[in-house]
């Protein structure tokens, strides 16, 4: 089954559902980590002011780290980089920029490094189910979803 990976145009904006379902892996992922917050008694708003960090330090490094593997595409265009809406993003990377984000919090809040943990046992649930329904991007892309 194919599938339009165009989710819709408003205007001359194209929206693929690639982007979009990052874009909800992400929502969602921050929408488990309140909750999860919540129960335990941690400051929410901390946990919105980390996803602040580790969001576009995922995104950056998710590229950063496909862009090392593949280079061989960028080499004659670095500008190609920055083309992100063209594909290519590693969950590595979004994890290296992740931990990266994790350490800045653990600065920007002197926490400790046990109240960093608490707060990185939240986004782990978080990571995994926006991992998930990024992989539904994937899907419709007709990539990286294994064979049948």
């Amino acid at each position: 089954m194919v599938i339009n990976p165009i989710a819709f145009t408003v205007g001359g904006f194209t929206v693929h559902w690639y982007g979009l379902l990052i874009v909800i892996g992400m929502l969602s992922g921050v929408a488990l980590a309140i909750y999860h917050a919540k129960r335990k008694g941690l400051d929410t708003d901390a946990l919105l002011d980390f996803a602040l960090i580790a969001l576009p330090l995922a995104v950056i490094f998710a590229r950063l780290y496909y862009v090392v593997f593949t280079w061989e595409m960028f080499a004659d265009d670095p500008m190609k980089i920055l083309y992100i809406w063209n594909g290519g993003l590693a969950i590595y990377g979004g994890v290296i920029g992740g931990v990266l984000a994790g350490l800045i919090f653990k600065w920007w809040k002197k926490l400790s490094f046990k109240q960093l943990l608490r707060y990185l046992d939240i986004a782990a649930p978080s990571l995994i189910l926006g991992q998930a329904i990024g992989r539904w991007g994937n899907f419709i892309n007709q990539e990286a979803y294994g064979r049948a």
